[in-house]
């Protein structure tokens, strides 16, 4: 995987319900973008990065098991401008396991938000859909 010179802000954003444990929930973040800053907030927990290596593991799965096209559906969807986002299921994070939802509720305790933005963001999609 070669990882292209380009400008992204990667946040991820991310519920704490009150039955779960906020350490564990961080720990699903961790696992899915290792190069990120996470804090905890309240009921939240939030992650950053600027580098798209933290993508290395979705880039992964995205083209081991073939499913550009419910990356690329959500992705193009949910593009406005210079950002884009999409979720990805917080259970199967915690285990490293990383599974796209279409819809929040396909998450039952809560999704992780991960939002790309960027001035280049046409040429960041490609990368991280089809490898261009």
């Amino acid at each position: 995987m070669k990882i292209p010179n380009l400008n992204c802000k990667i946040q991820m954003f991310c519920p704490v319900n009150l039955s779960e444990d906020p350490d564990k929930v961080k720990k699903s973040i961790s696992n899915i973008f290792p190069y990120s800053r996470i804090k905890i907030e309240n009921y939240s927990i939030s992650a950053e990065s600027k580098d798209l290596t933290s993508l290395e593991k979705i880039y992964e799965v995205i083209h081991s098991k073939k499913s550009q096209k419910p990356y690329s559906r959500n992705i193009q969807k949910n593009l406005k401008n210079d950002s884009t986002w999409f979720y990805l299921n917080k259970q199967a994070a915690f285990v490293e396991k990383i599974a796209i939802c279409e819809e929040a509720e396909e998450s039952p305790l809560g999704p992780i938000k991960v939002i790309l933005t960027s001035s280049q963001i046409d040429e960041i999609i490609e990368w991280l859909v089809f490898g261009a």
